[in-house]
């Protein structure tokens, strides 16, 4: 063990060094250039039209998230069932999974950037884009859910001499039920993050007043819609927790009393 913390102590270090973490020089500059900027990057007031170029960024944040991720579940929710091996097998799973794989592999940027080739700036190559990423990041946690099911469970409906629809229908998603309200959950708080960084490519929300403001040098406003970001992003993620502790949590209670 203390070989090992060596090794990554050095690993560490070495890095540091390569990517200029020690240089002297750089280091005095970025404290100048701190002292010199400081004051550049106070938030700025919110007047009446900054508000409304806010909330409107804010509201269309919102529905690109919220409508990729819906659209996104309900394409990469079915994909999950066939990649799961215990319930279509593994030539079926397999082709299914190289393609959730592809699909997640390319960010939603770069699915944003396809999209506006396609239909130009705006909203939609952002929630196509969303759509796309998200098939394939709950599908991935879907299936990964859907084979942690206790294969008792399974064999048992299978003794009954369900089908493959039935067993599915009436055994496997019911079981992984919670697993997938909360993987979409979570795909939801980090598409919020996911679609204000788009608007940088023209796909709309809150991202493109950043990328304005950042063209502009308007730093002042710049930080202002950056701390707006940030209370938006703790709302989701306050009210993701609620909803799981109020809900899915009492589910699972529910279910083992029973």
């Amino acid at each position: 063990m203390p070989a090992a913390v060596l090794v990554l102590a050095a690993l560490v270090v070495y890095s540091l060094d390569d990517l200029g973490f020690f240089d002297q020089e750089r280091l005095a500059r970025a404290g100048e250039n701190f002292v010199r900027y400081a004051p550049e990057f106070v938030p700025a007031p919110l007047d009446d039209h900054f508000q409304t170029l806010l909330w409107d960024a804010i509201r269309e944040t919102l529905q690109m998230a919220f409508l990729g991720t819906l659209l996104g579940a309900l394409i990469g929710l079915p994909l999950a069932v066939l990649a799961a091996r215990p319930l279509t097998g593994p030539v079926v799973s397999r082709g299914v999974r190289l393609f959730l794989a592809f699909v997640r592999t390319v960010p939603s940027l770069v699915w944003a950037l396809f999209f506006i080739i396609l239909f130009g700036l705006g909203p939609i190559p952002g929630v196509l884009g969303i759509t796309l990423y998200t098939v394939g990041f709950v599908g991935k946690l879907y299936y990964e859910s859907l084979e942690g099911l206790d294969p008792d469970v399974l064999e048992a409906v299978r003794a009954t001499g369900a089908t493959r629809f039935q067993l599915v229908r009436h055994a496997a998603i019911p079981e992984a039920a919670n697993a997938a309200v909360s993987h979409i959950l979570y795909a939801f708080e980090y598409n919020i993050r996911a679609s204000s960084v788009l608007g940088f490519v023209g796909a709309g929300g809150i991202g493109l007043l950043l990328d304005h403001y950042k063209g502009l040098l308007d730093y002042h406003r710049l930080v202002t819609t950056i701390l707006v970001l940030f209370a938006l992003v703790v709302a989701i993620d306050a009210a993701s927790r609620f909803i799981r502790k109020r809900y899915l949590l009492q589910a699972e209670t529910a279910a083992g009393a029973s």
